[in-house]
């Protein structure tokens, strides 16, 4: 019990990662009018979910959570895979920000490395893959919500909808995740990757990605 609430704790939004000032790109799919609902807001987390960056990242926390993991050849996977230099940096910044505190926190001396391999090398033993991997994609997709609810605008209640829409999808990702080999990583979401690039241009923006 003791490691879940840790795990919770870390994931938490008050945990000093900084994940509220990332969007993956959604800003942009939101002042482009792509996005401009709760139905549209779940179709797009959902994608991610099934085919895009939070599935490859589900798929690289779960491989660095396994005993004798290649975490230096995992992260190199993670950068890898970052499609835009947004993503990259997302990745990187959240993942060092992770490590330097839960190194504080546990006497640890883990090196910053991209957030799911960052979050692998450092989780509390004593928790199933996949039950680790649900929880990073639940808070990831908070994250992303908490971003529509202030720049579509969402209201409230609209936003805690679309999370709860999104627990099959993230059971099911978790599960693919757990049984997907690194090698194996492939994405199909080619909008959220323009998105993510596109970010990069906006004039004015609210997230850094």
């Amino acid at each position: 019990m003791t490691a879940l609430l840790t795990l919770v704790q870390w994931l938490s939004p008050a945990f000093p990662t900084g994940g509220f000032a990332y969007s993956s790109g959604l800003e942009w799919a939101i002042a482009a009018g792509t996005v401009r609902d709760a139905a549209g807001l779940q179709d797009w987390l959902g994608h991610l979910l099934d085919r895009g960056s939070a599935q490859a990242d589900a798929v690289l926390l779960c491989a660095a959570l396994r005993p004798g993991a290649d975490l230096d050849a995992l992260d190199a996977r993670a950068r890898a895979l970052a499609a835009s230099r947004e993503r990259l940096v997302e990745t990187l910044d959240q993942g060092r920000a992770l490590a330097q505190t839960t190194n504080a926190l546990t006497g640890a001396d883990h090196p910053p490395r991209a957030l799911p391999v960052a979050l692998g090398a450092a989780a509390p033993l004593g928790l199933g893959v996949d039950q680790v991997a649900q929880l990073f994609l639940q808070a990831w997709a908070a994250n992303l919500v908490q971003a529509a609810v202030r720049f579509v605008p969402l209201g409230q209640t609209a936003g805690q909808a679309v999370l709860a829409a999104l627990q099959p999808a993230i059971v099911a990702a978790a599960a693919r995740a757990a049984a997907t080999a690194p090698e194996e990583i492939a994405t199909a979401a080619h909008a959220a990757d323009l998105a993510a690039m596109r970010h990069e241009t906006m004039d004015v923006r609210i997230f850094r990605t």
